[in-house]
């Protein structure tokens, strides 16, 4: 089997989490139930998904500088990538501090975030050239939007030059060039950002996919949460992938755990309707536990919910 690491570039932050009643609307001050800290990041999160599913992966991001160290938090974010099995030699450091994600989550496990960039806004383009051989030479890349567009856009240039497929999480969802989308081989943006993108509420997930293949992407996945998710692949074939129903504690990093599951799946040679069953799986499993690196399924633990609801792990 084909073992080439899956690279993924992208945010690597650290999570402050409130728990509440509800997640406060505009002007409201509400009491929380709980704080904690979390090591998360958008790209980390995806990284620890994908070395927790037993692939091997390497991580290109920033973390941030204090005097000639990593800062504190950044040494425990570095500290927790290399315990998961995370490839860190493409991570440096900016004068910055660490990414930071304000986070309130809700009794039903729905969730608000806030990003601060920190060091995540000095990826730049120039220390994606002098990584680019481990881009050329990945199973898969992942990239996502909590970094500079212009170091995504460098990422999908080189990928595109050297037929290495990328997967662009579109989060947050903003708008990209469009010379971007024919460089993209999956795109996965959940209801929201696909809302945003079609530039209305979703009503028809596999328009919206469509859509975005008739943009340039080849293939897309809309992640609808607990209602599955709609795959439309390259070679014309579209459908519905059933959700896993599961009790919700925390949905954050859900959509993480989904792309990293997948990417996983499609690296080992799996169809991507069986992929996306398996990363349908990994992120339910994610939601029945809080916090976002420490939610991410194992191989373990995605086979043996498969095989207790009937479903095939292959």
């Amino acid at each position: 089997m084909n073992r080439k690491p899956i690279v993924v570039v992208g945010s690597i932050n650290m999570d402050l989490v409130v728990r509440a009643e509800h997640i406060p609307v505009a002007g409201e001050t509400i009491l929380g139930s709980g704080f904690a800290m979390h090591p998360g990041g958008k790209g980390a999160n995806q990284a620890v998904g994908v070395a927790r599913l037993g692939w091997p992966v390497e991580m290109i991001g920033m973390l941030g500088q204090s005097r000639k160290e990593v800062d504190p938090m950044g040494a425990e974010l570095r500290a927790h990538l290399m315990r998961a099995g995370v490839g860190m030699d493409g991570v440096g450091l900016a004068r910055a501090t660490s990414g930071v994600a304000l986070i309130t989550v809700a009794e039903t496990g729905e969730n608000s975030i806030v990003v601060a960039q920190g060091a995540n806004a000095h990826l730049s383009p120039e220390w994606i050239e002098r990584r680019a051989t481990r881009l050329k030479g990945a199973a898969m890349v992942l990239a996502q939007l909590e970094i500079p567009l212009e170091t995504v856009m460098r990422v999908a240039e080189i990928c595109a030059a050297a037929e290495v497929p990328l997967m662009l999480d579109p989060a947050p969802a903003r708008e990209l060039p469009e010379r971007l989308f024919p460089l993209v081989t999956w795109m996965t943006p959940n209801e929201t950002e696909a809302a945003f993108f079609a530039g209305t509420a979703i009503r028809d997930p596999g328009a919206v996919a469509a859509m975005l293949q008739g943009r340039g992407v080849a293939a897309a996945v809309v992640k609808m949460g607990a209602r599955g998710a709609w795959l439309a692949d390259a070679e014309g074939y579209a459908a519905h992938v059933e959700p896993f129903a599961v009790k919700a504690v925390d949905s954050t990093a859900a959509g993480d755990a989904f792309n990293a599951a997948f990417a996983v799946a499609l690296a080992e040679g799996r169809s991507p309707v069986a992929a996306a069953r398996f990363a349908t799986v990994a992120a339910a499993i994610s939601v029945t536990r809080a916090g976002a690196q420490e939610s991410m399924a194992t191989r373990e633990e995605v086979q043996s919910l498969m095989a207790e609801r009937g479903s095939v792990a292959g």
